[in-house]
């Protein structure tokens, strides 16, 4: 069956949720947003491409830091609503300089920082 990005389920602003996953650890890295350009932006180029709600802009992962995402596989959830990116992440997936966006866990009713900056 030929991918249609029409049957996806999109917000009110056009954005659906798109989480990256290393593709060989299974570690996640990060969440942002994808529109219909930035999917056939990435599926095109291999490059994952998302849409930055604060500047309004298309933003290729890595376009300024280096730390490029290349696309190994897009998977689409059940409901359609949600997409989950298999990477392969060149250096530190966060802006704080950490592999992974998730570096903050809730443990016995306390904030603990379990991954430093590389």
């Amino acid at each position: 069956m030929t991918f249609d990005p029409a049957t996806l389920k999109f917000d009110a602003q056009g954005l659906i949720p798109a989480i990256a996953q290393d593709a060989v650890s299974g570690e996640v890295l990060m969440m942002a947003w994808m529109n219909a350009e930035s999917i056939a932006r990435t599926l095109a180029t291999g490059r994952v491409t998302y849409w930055s709600r604060s500047r309004q802009a298309f933003w290729a992962k890595g376009e300024s830091s280096g730390h490029v995402q290349t696309l190994r596989e897009m998977r689409i959830d059940c409901d359609r609503d949600c997409l989950l990116l298999l990477v392969h992440q060149e250096g530190p997936a966060c802006h704080t300089n950490r592999r992974s966006c998730f570096y903050t866990a809730l443990r016995a009713g306390e904030e603990v920082e379990i991954l430093k900056p590389l």
